[in-house]
């Protein structure tokens, strides 16, 4: 089944079609800034030309940095405070016209790592961390997800981990490799006294330099790099409205 994939974000909102079943992108990735003030009719707009672009006329599926349970915004960190509250689903086809299929971003990055890269074929406990502008969390046990883990946003040596590691605080302090590494291996131990998980799968754009801080990592728990990298949010977003239209045939 043929998807097109959105990956909102707090900086780019990246979009491509998706084949669900082999877990691969099927056309160029096609990326437009996140607009600022990110604001639902802003987001909306650019969500539309991404639509546009790729003269789509089916399903939408797309990740969106925030919990949203029952379609419902809860909170929002890096988008506009107005998200919160919105029935995104449903203010997204009022808008745009597609059916659309949303979920928090982590977990369409975790969908796609579970189904196709890094955690495929494993019934353990996985923690999948995505790096990027913010902190995003995802959690499979025994092949099920939990969803809207957050973890990023949880109290942290007076911080979140969010403030203390994401890719936007490494960059604006000029941190080296090493010392964001270490930072890093830091909130890895803290995930690890809480969770215990077997696996951690590194996700975002910094899983392409896994090298260069990998060897910082002292935690006991095998840690590894997403193996979709940043196609995973638009795969996994896929795959979810891949889901929803079955469970809708069904019903």
């Amino acid at each position: 089944m043929e998807v097109l994939g959105i990956d909102i974000g707090g900086s780019g909102i990246k979009g491509a079609i998706v084949d669900t079943n082999m877990g691969g992108l099927i056309s160029e990735r096609y990326r437009v800034p996140t607009p600022q003030p990110a604001t639902p009719e802003a987001v909306a707009e650019v969500v539309a030309d991404i639509i546009k672009h790729f003269k789509w006329k089916g399903v939408v599926g797309c990740g969106f940095p925030a919990p949203i349970r029952h379609g419902i915004v809860k909170t929002v960190a890096n988008m506009h405070k107005s998200w919160k509250g919105i029935n995104i689903n449903q203010f997204f086809e009022h808008s745009i016209g597609n059916r659309f299929y949303v979920l928090n971003d982590a977990d369409a990055a975790g969908l796609a790592e579970f189904e196709f890269g890094a955690g495929r074929n494993r019934k353990d406990v996985i923690l999948l961390i995505t790096v990027g502008t913010g902190i995003g969390t995802v959690m499979f046990t025994g092949g099920q997800l939990l969803p809207n883990t957050e973890l990023g946003h949880v109290d942290f040596l007076g911080k979140t981990p969010e403030k203390y590691v994401a890719d936007s605080v490494r960059t604006q302090l000029d941190m080296s490799w090493k010392k964001w590494g270490l930072r890093f291996d830091e909130v890895l131990h803290y995930f690890n006294r809480l969770f215990y998980p077997d696996l951690v799968i590194i996700g975002g754009g910094i899983s392409k330099k896994f090298s260069k801080y990998e060897k910082y990592f002292t935690v006991n728990t095998e840690v590894v790099p997403a193996q979709l990298l940043n196609q995973a949010g638009i795969i996994g977003a896929a795959l979810a409205a891949r889901n929803g239209e079955i469970a809708y045939a069904l019903s």
